[in-house]
């Protein structure tokens, strides 16, 4: 189950708990530290930052997105800062942290939280978790797949030891190559590096040089980006790239010269195709994890939709007839969330005003999937935000994202003429001052991660 990324996103919360895991001895297992989003640097334009934050910005007020209110200020020349309108990015800079509550009146409800975790470890943890509930491991490799001849399904898998494992329904979790799924089914895949260029990562660990900070830090590079993900015990830095702009070697250079602390590890590539098998279920198979698509660890995306993917499995879980009606459905629902997911994703690359390389100037001038362009050009005239409930990633984020790579609304809604300027000024300014109140009352991030083991109370 391991990805690429060392990050969940808040949708691990409810994944975890449908699924028995405790968050605590998780966390433990893994030397995980909290996450309260992502800070993007450079993505827009070289010295520009912004923050991606689990949570909502400021409130709605009769009935119209904050947002609105925010745009309506600063055409009034107030320059503050989408991020003071949210906790959660409040409380990551300043390094601190605290679980939500369920008081919707308070604020420390207008957020949620991840975690970034050791990718080795945790495949650990949910390996012992599952031996504990009686699944069986057979540590082997698989050198043969046997077809039934009736029906083209997957018979049974032979194994280099000689054993063969007869099955009903296999899971392919063989990663890129997809064995089964591709291997034997030969259902196809769906390349997405037009629109999601980088293609390879390098990662090293390094050792800590300060606290950890409960949030990660990416920062685009001249040929994609840096990742910093703090653990309890170590840092985790990757150089995600395209290898069509940059090669090896100065790929390496460019994530070392970015290191923050001594290297534990040397550099490790891994090379990965964005994309998506045409079918992730196919017969009696069912693709999980990188042996049915993969975006990248920005935003974490390929953990979200490993977990949604197993999620999904359950509620569409078949019975020894593998109705047609029910296999459809489920490629149907795991195809919308890839393609809402990769749409976020590319969002990213698109949305920038650099110039700088080569690489920039191909995101910049790219066409991009239908859907996107028109989510760009609504919010682009009025800040209009479609969203489909159940979407792998929430209004807030879009908004947080479209507004921190430069697509400011030309226009806002009007409705929020309805509150007048001077009382709008006040309400926004006690707001910033509230929320900016409520971080520093926070403890500290290392200091909420020692008292949540303590504590013994469950998040």
């Amino acid at each position: 189950m391991a990805t690429l990324g060392e990050a969940s996103t808040p949708a691990s919360h409810k994944f975890n708990h449908r699924f028995g895991i405790d968050e605590r001895e998780l966390m433990r297992a893994t030397k995980a530290t909290f996450k309260f989003g992502t800070e993007l640097e450079d993505w827009h334009v070289i010295g520009d930052s912004y923050m991606h934050p689990s949570g909502r910005f400021g409130q709605d007020i009769n009935g119209v997105s904050f947002h609105h209110y925010w745009l309506k200020q600063r055409l009034s020349d107030n320059t503050t800062p989408f991020d003071a309108y949210s906790l959660a990015a409040v409380a990551a800079k300043r390094g601190r942290f605290k679980h939500p509550v369920d008081d919707g009146r308070s604020v420390y409800s207008t957020y949620s939280y991840a975690v970034h975790l050791d990718a080795t470890l945790h495949v650990s943890f949910l390996r012992d978790t599952a031996e504990g509930l009686g699944v069986q491991q057979i540590e082997d490799e698989v050198v043969d797949v046997h077809l039934r001849g009736q029906d083209g399904s997957i018979d049974s898998v032979e194994l280099k030891g000689g054993a063969r494992i007869d099955g009903e329904l296999f899971i392919d979790c063989s990663g890129a190559r997809g064995l089964l799924i591709e291997g034997a089914l030969k259902t196809g895949y769906e390349d997405w590096r037009g629109w999601l260029p980088c293609d390879a990562a390098l990662t090293v660990k390094t050792e800590s040089t300060d606290d950890p900070l409960p949030y990660t830090r990416a920062t685009a590079s001249r040929a994609g980006w840096l990742s910093r993900v703090p653990l309890q015990n170590r840092v985790s830095n990757c150089h995600v790239y395209s290898s069509a702009y940059v090669g090896e070697d100065a790929a390496a250079d460019t994530l070392l010269s970015s290191l923050e602390g001594k290297m534990l590890t040397e550099p490790e590539l891994r090379q990965f195709a964005p994309g998506k098998r045409l079918k992730l279920w196919h017969r009696n198979c069912v693709a999980i994890g990188a042996s049915g698509g993969c975006l990248g660890p920005l935003e974490s995306t390929d953990m979200l939709l490993l977990q949604a993917a197993i999620t999904k499995l359950v509620e569409f879980f078949p019975d020894a007839d593998f109705p047609a009606a029910n296999t459809a459905a489920y490629n149907r629902e795991l195809d919308t969330l890839y393609s809402e997911a990769r749409d976020f994703a590319v969002l990213h690359f698109k949305a920038t005003q650099r110039n700088d390389s080569n690489f920039w100037d191909y995101c910049r001038e790219m066409s991009v999937p239908d859907e996107l362009a028109l989510r760009m050009q609504l919010f682009a005239s009025r800040g209009v935000v479609p969203h489909r409930r159940g979407e792998p990633f929430d209004e807030s984020s879009w908004i947080a994202v479209l507004l921190g790579q430069g697509i400011i609304p030309a226009d806002y809604d009007p409705r929020a003429d309805c509150m007048p300027e001077e009382e709008m000024q006040q309400h926004l300014s006690r707001m910033r001052e509230h929320i900016g109140q409520a971080a520093v009352a926070l403890p500290s991030h290392r200091q909420a991660i020692s008292e949540y083991f303590e504590s013994g109370t469950a998040a």
